[in-house]
């Protein structure tokens, strides 16, 4: 079952378990913003996570269908104005930001396509789906809050959404495997001939890494496509953005650099070039 999550007692303080690692990227570039935008933020990670883990950890398949679902009523009754106590924390940020339903909507269909059957090989259309509502739906969520403007926030939310969470499939091969998932693209496997792959049989393969490269190739462009919508607009909204793409991009590199040779050791920037991240991109 997903946690409750308790309001924040005022704008800038939420609950201490709805807040993400300081470690990471996301809580760095997070700290960067204005109180109010910050709080926001929070708020919708502790949505995302909350939902998230239903997902991962919420017990048997009908015990998550049932939570799933009263998380999708919570929303819908959240903007018919009657919010349920866990998402009362979003309430101002959506007034404030102009955050859509359907957005919410989303990021929990998203978590729905793990919650009940294995991912395992999706083809192209499927994994963008996926990518869409668990990364680019958060993208267009977060992009309101931090100030840029419709057309460029969606577009941003769009190109960086995917090039994040295709540099994580990458970086978690091993580890989804564990889990019998294999995010790969189907049409990719099958070009090294693999028809019917299970998770091990496709990172064990010995052309794994040219599926891997032709996946880093696609993230890379939507990097570059992500740079080139950051280029338009004022700086002092994209800072965030900013800094999520030159983390994340450190990832995909270091993955690149180690390539696909097993035993694949799990990759970690290190902490002078995350330093480096924060320090250009930290600062308006």
């Amino acid at each position: 079952m997903s946690a409750t999550l308790s309001p924040a007692t005022d704008s800038t303080a939420p609950a201490v378990d709805a807040l993400p690692a300081k470690s990471s990227s996301f809580y760095t570039a997070m700290r960067l913003l204005p109180p109010d935008r910050r709080a926001a933020m929070y708020a919708v990670y502790a949505f995302c996570r909350a939902v998230d883990d239903v997902a991962d950890d919420g017990g048997p398949a009908p015990v998550r269908a049932a939570e799933l679902d009263r998380w999708r009523t919570d929303i819908d009754d959240l903007y018919a104005g009657r919010p349920a106590p866990r998402v009362q924390d979003l309430v101002v940020p959506i007034r404030r930001y102009g955050l859509l339903r359907e957005d919410f909507q989303a990021v929990i269909d998203g978590m729905a396509m793990d919650a009940f059957e294995d991912i395992v090989a999706p083809d192209e259309a499927t994994l963008d789906l996926y990518c869409d509502r668990v990364a680019s739906a958060v993208g267009r969520l977060s992009v309101r809050i931090f100030g840029v403007a419709e057309q460029e926030g969606i577009a941003l939310a769009y190109h960086e959404g995917r090039a994040l969470q295709l540099t994580n499939i990458l970086r978690d091969i091993d580890e989804d495997a564990e889990r019998n998932r294999l995010y790969l693209p189907r049409e990719k496997l099958a070009a090294i001939g693999l028809t019917a792959p299970t998770p091990q049989t496709a990172i064990d393969h010995p052309r794994i890494g040219e599926v891997c490269i032709a996946v880093a190739r696609e993230a890379e462009a939507h990097y570059r496509a992500t740079w080139d919508i950051i280029a338009r607009c004022p700086r002092k909204v994209t800072k965030a953005p900013r800094l999520m793409a030159a983390a994340y991009r450190l990832y995909l590199d270091a993955v690149l650099t180690r390539g696909w040779e097993k035993p694949r050791a799990r990759v970690k920037p290190g902490k002078l070039a995350l330093l480096g991240v924060v320090l250009r991109h930290g600062i308006v």
